[in-house]
């Protein structure tokens, strides 16, 4: 069990990074929130978990020993696997997952991608009392604070990233596109598309507002 990884970034994406420990890179899968903290050359830490398949062995990376902990519990609940464990923490933190499965928020569970409405009571009846309370009352949806970078904007190569993490996390490309373009849209509207496009902040923060605002939507 590799239970942390302590190491110097050498590549970020908006799916995975790669950390360079004692001359072994890492390749950890990692939310959203996760990566945008994660800048190349620089060292840093990440609680991980390896998932062990017939095929494969993958490690999944987070900021905090809390989204482990949630990621490994939510794979008990049936037809739970590591994709849609990290859907769950890429649209909720942590608490925001405790407080929809303590209040059955099936709307909330929904806007993961791949829930529907049985996998939603499942997980609320699965889950329930596994999770412990949550531990403020603070706004829980990933998307909800958005960096003060500015998004992409549109014809940006950038843009494609988004749209190809939203495809990764289980969205249908055509719903992808659309939710990425409304985003955009909307920042021009609030007179926001300038500044530091493309850089993994401003990505990072587009996928979020993106992943808000597809809510319960379903490709």
């Amino acid at each position: 069990m590799i239970a942390s990884l302590t190491g110097t970034v050498t590549h970020v994406t908006l799916e995975r990074a790669v950390l360079d420990v004692g001359g072994v890179g890492y390749l950890v899968h990692a939310t959203p929130g996760t990566l945008a903290g994660l800048r190349v050359g620089e060292r840093a830490q990440l609680h991980t978990t390896l998932v062990v398949r017939e095929d494969s062995m993958t490690v999944f990376g987070f900021a905090e020993s809390d989204e482990r902990e949630v990621f490994e519990t939510a794979q008990s609940v049936s037809g739970v696997g590591p994709r849609i464990a990290l859907a769950m923490l890429a649209v909720l933190t942590p608490d925001a997952l405790r407080r929809a499965v303590a209040s059955e928020d099936l709307a909330a569970l929904r806007r993961i991608p791949g829930v529907g409405p049985k996998s939603a009571q499942r997980l609320v009846l699965e889950l329930s009392g596994k999770l412990g309370a949550p531990a403020s009352d603070a706004v829980g949806a990933a998307g909800a604070a958005v960096s003060d970078g500015a998004p992409v904007v549109a014809g940006d190569p950038a843009r494609d990233q988004v749209v190809e993490a939203l495809v990764g996390l289980g969205w249908a490309a055509k719903v992808a596109q659309d939710a990425v373009d409304r985003v955009l849209a909307d920042a021009g509207d609030d007179g926001s598309a300038g500044g530091r496009v493309g850089s993994p902040i401003d990505v990072a923060a587009t996928l979020r507002a993106a992943l808000r605002s597809l809510g319960g939507r379903r490709g």
